[in-house]
């Protein structure tokens, strides 16, 4: 579902944005009124379902997004046809920096929960970018955000023994929401992010549920024991 809003109607809170729960540390958070008065082109609210695509791999870019909620998978596919996960993004996050600077999109985005997104068109951000230095510095802590993601992601889910990865993935799922409260999906994507086999997720889930690690209250809704799963990663 699209709903098109034009940038005053952001600025006056007609599109809800004014009370946006993330406008702080959205992408658009430091703009000023007079800057959203230069403003022409419209910004699109998009609610994705889980399994739809925002854009794949190598498509022309011509927008960026914030995500508002939910959780969305970044896929990108070895010759042989297999997909590899190589990041997640959940609210505040920022989608598509890469056509600030290139005309393609580098992954296919994949919502993995029903996700709410905002939509700029990349002209925008990239004028607006020229003309206010807080969105410019901005645009530079996403791009930092980006590759310490990258970082965590090859030394913590990508190394280790599956036990050790699985309980990081656990914790980072959980970071940002309830301390405790963790919501998974298929266990194929699980694989996927942490280099493992589907069987391997899922015996490896199994066994975290019999030590008490995970409490499943419905299906693919967890608590975690926190302390436990970090002696687990540190052991």
């Amino acid at each position: 579902m699209s709903i098109r809003v034009s940038f005053n109607q952001a600025w006056d809170g007609r599109a809800d944005c004014l009370n946006c729960t993330i406008r702080s540390s959205a992408l658009f958070g430091g703009l000023t009124e007079d800057d959203f008065k230069q403003m022409h082109q419209p910004v699109d609210q998009l609610i994705l379902q889980p399994g739809d695509v925002l854009y794949k791999m190598n498509d022309t870019g011509h927008h960026l997004f914030t995500v508002r909620s939910g959780l969305m998978k970044l896929v990108q596919y070895l010759p042989d046809g297999t997909q590899r996960i190589v990041r997640l993004v959940c609210s505040t996050d920022v989608l598509g920096l890469e056509v600030l600077v290139g005309e393609r999109y580098e992954h296919e985005v994949v919502a993995l929960r029903e996700t709410e997104l905002c939509r700029y068109p990349v002209e925008a951000v990239d004028m607006l970018s020229q003309r206010n230095p807080v969105l410019h510095k901005d645009l530079m802590a996403r791009w930092q955000k980006a590759l310490t993601e990258a970082d965590a992601w090859l030394t913590r889910l990508s190394t280790g023994s599956a036990k050790k990865r699985m309980a990081n993935l656990l914790l980072r799922l959980c970071e940002g929401e309830c301390d405790t409260a963790c919501v998974l999906f298929s266990r194929e994507d699980i694989g996927s992010i942490l280099s493992m086999t589907t069987e391997t997720a899922s015996r490896t889930i199994s066994e975290f549920k019999r030590q008490g690690l995970i409490t499943e209250i419905r299906h693919n809704h967890f608590n975690l024991d926190v302390a436990g799963l970090q002696k687990l990663i540190e052991g």
